[in-house]
């Protein structure tokens, strides 16, 4: 079974690398071509990834289209409007020393890409990092986790339907095809889970010298200040939090609140989340779940330490976990030590924004940053601060700006994707310079003529 698999993988690549030699790829009609196709079958599928994702992680279709469908379909969008811009070569200034040429930079497809997806939002991450692919002139091979295997099966069909195998193909299966894949030598290699993990993909990249666009995750941090409507930045938190039952990679991971209005943010948040789900979580159809059983058990061993102030219930069965407010939280505690991934938010307090700063800075730099509170105490935070992106009075908004690039920084990641962003991610930026030929300046040749001259201008 192993074997089969890994001929599997070895002949897929293996047809990929041919099909990106025959040069169709780099068309830019043949690109805009299959995105035009890649939107027509998204909706056209568009019920059955929403049923899929419902059946996965509990998903309302609303959220799936919000947090998934409609990320991918706006990311082709862009990718349409802007694809012959982007890719157009782009001539720059050449210095002195080197006129009469002249310069000029060309966007080439890096080739193979592959691309691992995760299980929180598994249609939008693995789609999106293909939008680029396909926008650049790459054939990839795609793969969704085994964790949501009903989006998987609806993905893999999808992708069948639009594209050659030679061009874009998926393959299904758990850490054991991982492993294969990484063995294998691909141009570029686009991962998306945990530092853990990422680090895995990094050494195996290594041998082959292949470059890697990591999206990564860990503690993101929340700051709500004095300043801070504390109204709006309860809602704002709450929403924030509660999408896709926290399991996201940008989610605030923990709050940092100002003493003065602990009491009231908290009092908000509870408000805010039973506004939106009910005082009946659980029978709301909006919720979603917890995807497996294993995640689960870690989760519930993160809620032993601390006090519960809000939420706290779970049901093993259905696979729920309350939206639940922990104080009395101290930095070594488990749940500081690790990124959540579910709804639960711990809370600490604070007198002194400067230590916040240097708690903070004292850790892993985050993927995200969140600050609640005036406009000139932000721009002050964020100078002293570091994270792959963030907000200023708001949560998650940053990743639905196609104009802004999506990455982390140091251990939350490296690179960064969305549309122009995307379609550098995978390819390689050729520098070019083209002399003429009617004259042939002597300079740059031995002897040197003229060498005390030659040394002003450079």
């Amino acid at each position: 079974m192993e074997k089969g698999l890994q001929n599997k993988i070895e002949s897929l690549l293996d047809n990929q690398q041919k099909y990106f030699r025959t040069q169709a790829t780099k068309s830019l009609d043949f690109r805009l071509l299959y995105l035009k196709k890649f939107k027509k079958t998204i909706f056209t599928y568009q019920s059955r990834i929403e049923e899929a994702l419902w059946l996965d992680l509990h998903k309302s279709p609303e959220e799936a289209y919000l947090t998934e469908i409609s990320i991918v379909l706006g990311e082709i969008d862009n990718h349409l409007r802007n694809l012959r811009c982007w890719a157009k070569p782009k001539r720059v200034s050449t210095p002195l020393p080197l006129l009469p040429s002249s310069s000029q930079i060309l966007y080439e497809p890096l080739g193979t890409a592959l691309v691992i997806a995760p299980w929180n939002y598994p249609f939008q991450l693995l789609m999106n990092p293909l939008v680029g692919a396909i926008s650049s002139g790459c054939c990839a091979l795609l793969k969704p986790s085994p964790y949501t295997p009903n989006i998987a099966r609806v993905m893999e069909e999808m992708v069948s339907k639009i594209f050659d195998p030679g061009h874009v193909a998926v393959v299904q299966g758990g850490r054991e095809v991982n492993q294969m894949l990484l063995d294998q030598s691909f141009d570029v290699i686009f991962f998306t889970g945990s530092p853990s993990l990422g680090k895995i993909v990094m050494q195996a990249a290594a041998k082959n010298l292949t470059p890697v666009v990591l999206e990564l995750g860990g503690k993101s941090p929340c700051i709500v200040d004095a300043g801070a409507n504390i109204k709006l930045a309860a809602k704002r938190i709450a929403w924030g939090k509660c999408i896709n039952a926290g399991q996201t990679c940008i989610a605030p991971d923990y709050l940092f609140v100002h003493h003065s209005v602990k009491d009231e943010l908290v009092k908000g948040i509870a408000s805010a989340i039973e506004e939106m789900y009910g005082k009946e979580i659980k029978k709301s159809r909006y919720f979603p779940r917890i995807v497996n059983d294993q995640a689960m058990e870690r989760l519930q061993k993160l809620m032993q330490h601390g006090k519960i102030t809000y939420g706290g219930e779970v049901d093993l069965l259905q696979k729920f976990i309350a939206p639940t407010v922990i104080e009395d939280i101290t930095p070594d505690f488990p749940i500081m030590q690790e990124e959540i991934f579910g709804p639960l938010l711990p809370l600490m307090t604070f007198d002194s924004l400067d230590k916040v700063v240097d708690f903070i800075n004292a850790n892993e730099k985050p993927l995200a940053f969140y600050y609640f509170g005036t406009n000139k105490v932000a721009k002050e935070i964020l100078s002293k601060t570091t994270s792959g992106g963030g907000c200023i009075n708001d949560t998650l908004m940053h990743i639905a700006n196609h104009h802004l690039p999506f990455g982390g920084v140091g251990n939350s990641g490296m690179g960064g994707y969305h549309g122009k962003f995307s379609f550098r991610a995978f390819s390689h930026a050729r520098a070019i310079v083209n002399s003429p030929v009617w004259i042939d300046l002597p300079f740059k040749y031995v002897p040197f003529k003229y060498f005390k001259w030659v040394k002003k201008i450079l």
